[in-house]
């Protein structure tokens, strides 16, 4: 089995900071992502997710080339978007803890195919997708995709409705009162204003465009959004 997700982040409310792969060029991408996660490490930022949201798979694997131990602070993930078969080898090949699926199945990964690959990766710790912002709902009962998220994940990620929009307190409180113990993690529309009361029910979060200019994904990170968001978490813990 893979570890617990406070085995890989051992702090308490854990706050997860997206890499966007954003910039023109593939060097403006890899020089971008340093300089954010350079910020993400110096303002007390827990991991962050380096993702190809602007970006290839070519751009997220030179930006964990050039990241190689420069940021010990930082427990790095990663999310690919557009081929998600490869992550499991990508993970193994950086050291790379945990990864992260906005949904399983996914347009080329099999639920039976994710299995065999747990099977091959068992300690790489899953971040999996119920109720995620753009996937179709199942139709099925919260309960039953709850638990098919147990068996399937680490950790469970839920979100509002779309990039940057707020989760709902209340789906927060309704996954978490069937999750119990399991970790939760909201996954879109953190800031430093709602974040109390966020994580006050989640277990910790995932924070991306909130730490950019008027959301836009493709700006670069602003320091002083982290250290405004972060000095919340702290007060909470």
């Amino acid at each position: 089995m893979a570890p617990p997700f406070t085995q890989v982040f051992s702090t308490k409310k854990p706050i997860i900071g997206m890499i966007h792969c954003a910039g023109n060029t593939p060097k403006e991408k890899t020089q971008r992502a340093l300089e954010e996660l350079t910020i993400y490490q110096e303002e007390g930022i827990d991991g962050a997710i380096v993702e190809d949201y602007h970006g290839e798979y070519e751009d997220v694997y030179q930006v964990l080339q050039s990241s190689k131990e420069r940021y010990p602070g930082l427990v790095i993930g990663l999310n690919l978007l557009r081929k998600s078969y490869p992550v499991f080898g990508l993970a193994q090949t950086h050291g790379i803890r945990y990864i992260q699926f906005d949904s399983i199945p996914t347009s080329d990964i099999t639920t039976e195919i994710y299995d065999q690959k747990r099977r091959e990766f068992p300690d790489l710790a899953i971040l999996g997708g119920v109720g995620f912002k753009y996937i179709p709902a199942t139709g099925n009962p919260l309960q039953h995709d709850l638990e098919k998220g147990r068996s399937r994940y680490d950790a469970i990620v839920t979100t509002g409705t779309g990039t940057g929009i707020e989760t709902p307190l209340e789906k927060l409180r309704q996954y978490k009162s069937l999750l119990g113990q399991f970790p939760l993690i909201v996954g879109a529309g953190v800031t430093a204003s709602n974040a109390y009361e966020q994580l006050s029910i989640a277990d910790g979060a995932i924070v991306g465009s909130y730490f950019k200019s008027e959301g836009d994904t493709q700006s670069p990170v602003k320091r002083h959004k982290v250290r405004e968001l972060m000095k919340i978490v702290r007060q909470l813990r």
